[in-house]
C-alpha cells in the first residue's frame, strides 16, 4: 500500500485501524473536510505515530482508496470460489458487490471523491477491476460459456452496470435484496434485451 507497510503485526494492526477510520472519516466529512486529528482519535492511535505510516492526508486517502479496492475484489473472489461458470459468476459476483456496499457505504463517496484527489488511483481502481474481468471474459469465451466479442467493452460495460445497481440498490435504497437485483441482471446478461423466440 506505500513504502511505510509496517513489518510487525503490531504495526499492521495499527495501520489497520488507521485504515478503518479514515473510511469513517472520509465516507463522512469527505477529503477536504477530514482531519488527520480525528482520524488518529477515531484510531485511538497517538498524532505522532501517525506519520510513521503515512506521510500525511493525501498518501493516507491513497493508501485506503487502494485498500477499499482490494477489500472489494478479495470479497467477490471469496463468494466466487466453486464457481464454475461464467454467467453463474456474473449473478453471484454481483450479488455479493451489492452486498459488500449495504456494508461499506462509504465506498462510493471515497472512490468517487478519489477521481479529483489522486486520480492516478481512481483510474488504478477501475483499471485493475477491467483487466481481471476482461481476462475472465476472454477464457469463459475460450471455454464455450458465452458468445465471442469484444471482451474489453464487455468488460466496461458490466462493470458499470454492477457499479450503477450498487449505487442505486446498495447506498441509495435496499429495496430489492441482492439476489433479487443479480437475477434481474444475470437475465439481462445471459438473454439481452432482444425479444425471447417462442416465450409464452
Amino acid at each position: 500500500m506505500t513504502d511505510r507497510t509496517p513489518k510487525t503485526e503490531r504495526g499492521r494492526r495499527t495501520m489497520r485501524r488507521l485504515l478503518d477510520a479514515a473510511a469513517a472519516e472520509f465516507g463522512e466529512r469527505g477529503y477536504h473536510d477530514a482531519a488527520i486529528t480525528s482520524i488518529t482519535q477515531r484510531a485511538g492511535v497517538a498524532l505522532g505515530s501517525f506519520y510513521t505510516y503515512f506521510e500525511g492526508k493525501e498518501a493516507l486517502f491513497r493508501a485506503l482508496v487502494r485498500d477499499m479496492s482490494h477489500a472489494v475484489r478479495y470479497h467477490i473472489a471469496h463468494e466466487l470460489r466453486g464457481v464454475t461458470d461464467r454467467l453463474t459468476a456474473e449473478r453471484r459476483g454481483l450479488e455479493a458487490y451489492i452486498g459488500f456496499v449495504r456494508r461499506h457505504k462509504a465506498l462510493y463517496r471515497i472512490i468517487e471523491e478519489s477521481q479529483f484527489v489522486a486520480e492516478d488511483v481512481y483510474r488504478e481502481h477501475y483499471r485493475v477491476f477491467i483487466e481481471a474481468y476482461r481476462d475472465g471474459l476472454r477464457a469463459a469465451s475460450g471455454r464455450g460459456e458465452i458468445s465471442e466479442g469484444q471482451d474489453e467493452v464487455r468488460a466496461w460495460a458490466l462493470v458499470g452496470m454492477s457499479v450503477f445497481l450498487g449505487m442505486r440498490y446498495g447506498v441509495w435504497g435496499e429495496d430489492m435484496s441482492p439476489a433479487e437485483v443479480a437475477e434481474a441482471a444475470g437475465a439481462l446478461i445471459a438473454h439481452g434485451l432482444a425479444p425471447r423466440r417462442g416465450a409464452a
